[in-house]
């Protein structure tokens, strides 16, 4: 049985933090505002992977309410997706995301950003697609006040 899930996620910039996409440091002026490392790809993607077996949300395994996972890495959270899959007896077979940003340009990071999140998963970095996009400088994510992403996951029973 092969099931699809759906992931979206947006973090607004924030002054002095580094930015995460992807489990690797981008170079630019402005990181993403959150209670963990903020990382809208791999949240994106953690979405996904917990809607193709339908379970909550990141939020409801990593609450921002909860102080003992402040900053924690997101590819941490990626590992608990997968993690739980194996628990419920699913395999992830593949992800397909893409990133929605102004700046910076991050497709050359893309590969780098591919064996970060394939690792966390258990899977082969061929069986991770990132893309990315502008928003043609509309909205929130065209004015850069922050980044959002998309994620579809398949997994299989």
């Amino acid at each position: 049985m092969n099931r699809v899930g759906i992931g979206y996620d947006v973090h607004p910039f924030e002054e002095g933090r580094p930015l995460i996409l992807g489990g690797i440091e981008i170079p630019h002026t402005r990181g993403l505002k959150g209670h963990s490392d903020a990382d809208v790809l791999c949240h994106a993607i953690a979405d996904a992977i917990l809607g193709s077996m339908g379970l909550p949300d990141i939020g409801f395994y990593f609450p921002p309410t909860d102080a003992s996972i402040e900053g924690i890495c997101s590819l941490r959270i990626l590992e608990k997706c997968a993690a739980l899959a194996i628990e419920k007896g699913y395999a992830i077979t593949n992800v397909d995301s893409t990133l929605i940003a102004e700046a910076p340009k991050v497709m050359k990071h893309a590969a780098a950003m591919k064996e970060k999140i394939a690792e966390a998963l258990g899977i082969k970095p061929d069986e991770v697609g990132i893309k990315a996009t502008t928003n043609e400088r509309m909205g929130f994510v065209g004015r850069e006040e922050g980044i959002a992403a998309m994620a579809v996951a398949c997994v299989e029973k």
